[in-house]
């Protein structure tokens, strides 16, 4: 047995507070109890193709998801500049939260082991999570694909 986390739906999400780009803390059950709902979702890298096309989508859709009381928040172990430029690069309407020594990442199971032409090494699996405003996750993805699952989940959750 790995011992690595593994979040299902219906289970209570974990609270947490940690920093965004601009320095500014986010506080999940403040944000909950504004009576949004959040949209966590887990990146490799700032400014790599796969992750620019999540990114994107997710902007793209900003709108949509926004209007319906739903805040979106990226996670990555990048730095704070390197989310400045990505938000600048791409127009990026919402916050990215700073997580450099991964214990976000660690916190919602997203931080694993994985292997690329035959090294072991730990990084980020691409993971999405909707938290319902009472704090109870409502869609949970695991090693999502950069293309599709941001419809997937306006889908899953009803936006319309």
């Amino acid at each position: 047995m790995s011992g690595e986390v593994i979040l299902t739906t219906g289970q209570k999400a974990p609270e947490f507070e940690a920093f965004l780009t601009d320095g500014s803390k986010f506080v999940l059950s403040e944000k909950l109890n504004s009576g949004s709902g959040v949209i966590l979702y887990f990146y490799p890298r700032d400014n790599t193709p796969g992750c620019t096309t999540q990114a994107c989508d997710f902007r793209d859709n900003f709108s949509r998801i926004s209007s319906n009381s739903w805040t979106v928040i990226g996670v990555s172990t990048d730095s704070a500049k390197s989310h400045e430029k990505f938000i600048s690069k791409h127009d990026l309407p919402f916050d990215l939260i700073v997580d450099e020594d991964a214990d976000l990442h660690t916190l919602y199971g997203t931080w694993r082991e994985k292997s690329m032409y035959g090294k072991t090494y730990m990084g980020t699996l691409r993971s999405t999570f909707a938290i319902s405003p009472d704090g109870i996750l409502t869609w949970v993805g695991y090693k999502v694909k950069t293309k599709g699952h941001v419809e997937q989940i306006i889908s899953d959750l009803g936006i319309e």
